[in-house]
């Protein structure tokens, strides 16, 4: 036996990444990461989706919309007269919405859950399905999944993290909303005391603390949306196909819950609570839409969740 054969036979280390190989033998590079890597992969993805050019334009189209609204009812309302109609609002079940826009010249904090109320329908779920769109499809339409999969991320561990960076995306967008609408109102506006949909009295602060829980309602109002977007995005390879497909999805569901036909299905659409938020500034809360809401929106979770994983984990990846 040559030399070079002899010193071959005795480096088993050079042998341990062939087939047949115990795990033993392996090296600990290639082995299962542990949470703190998994973590770091979190704070990766966040600060990756972040800072995409593509993220901040959303969040600054969705900071805009308060400033539009409150310019526009500062101009409307400049020589005394009420803007809108009257009304307290109501909940959920595909109404109307919430009529706070009348409110706003007599309380800058009323702008909060009036911007809110305009960015649900649309602006707000139409950012996430673009994230969530391109979560797992614009990663293979860029090359860069398969190289995310050997890091090693493993399938359920990149999913896991794609969702909760879509998840946290749906909380910074709803506060973006509130954060901006909250300055707007209180620089043009009186702020104070504020009157409930049931005609009763809160403190600033009591109402601060509702407009907060009420951005936290509308955000958790998001992950069925979200959840949809993840299983899109997981079916092709085009980012661009993912984000159109979900928005049109998302079109598709408003639509449809507007129709008086249709009235039988409508509870189970992901959009039909979604106003229900409204109801928080009842006094006391009404809490049934609320529930019906968040649990409709933990069932498309749950359900499109699990076709996501279903599809990604058999996926053939090539790119």
């Amino acid at each position: 036996m040559s030399r070079a054969d002899t010193s071959r036979a005795e480096s088993p280390r050079a042998e341990a990444p062939r087939a047949g190989v115990s795990r033993a033998e392996v090296p600990s590079a290639v082995r299962a990461p542990s949470p703190l890597w998994s973590f770091g992969l979190l704070r990766s993805e966040l600060l990756i989706t972040f800072r995409r050019w593509r993220t901040l334009a959303l969040l600054g189209v969705l900071a805009a919309v308060p400033v539009l609204v409150g310019i526009a009812v500062k101009i409307e309302t400049s020589d005394g007269a009420s803007f809108g109609g009257g009304g307290g609002g109501g909940g959920g079940g595909g109404g109307e919405g919430p009529a706070f826009i009348s409110q706003i010249s007599n309380n800058g904090l009323f702008l909060v859950f009036t911007a809110i109320a305009a960015t649900l329908p649309f602006f707000l779920p139409m950012a996430v399905g673009v994230v969530a769109g391109d979560a797992i499809a614009g990663e293979a339409n860029a090359g860069t999944l398969r190289y995310l999969l050997v890091a090693p991320a493993g399938r359920t561990r990149l999913l896991l993290t794609k969702y909760a960076t879509v998840i946290a995306f749906c909380l910074a967008a709803t506060l973006v909303v509130a954060v901006s609408a909250l300055a707007v109102g209180a620089l043009l506006f009186p702020v104070g005391e504020l009157t409930t949909i049931s005609g009763t009295r809160i403190t600033y602060a009591e109402g601060l603390g509702r407009a907060l829980l009420i951005a936290l309602v509308v955000a958790a109002s998001l992950v069925g949306v979200a959840a949809l977007g993840l299983f899109v995005s997981t079916l092709t390879g085009s980012g661009v196909a993912a984000m159109a497909t979900t928005v049109g999805l998302l079109i598709t569901v408003q639509i449809l819950d507007q129709i008086p036909q249709l009235d039988a299905l409508q509870p189970y659409f992901f959009s039909h609570y979604w106003l229900s938020f409204a109801d928080l500034m009842r006094e006391p809360v009404y809490w049934d839409d609320l529930v019906k809401n968040l649990g409709l929106q933990a069932l498309y979770a749950a359900v499109f969740g699990s076709a996501a994983w279903a599809r990604f984990t058999a996926k053939d990846i090539t790119s």
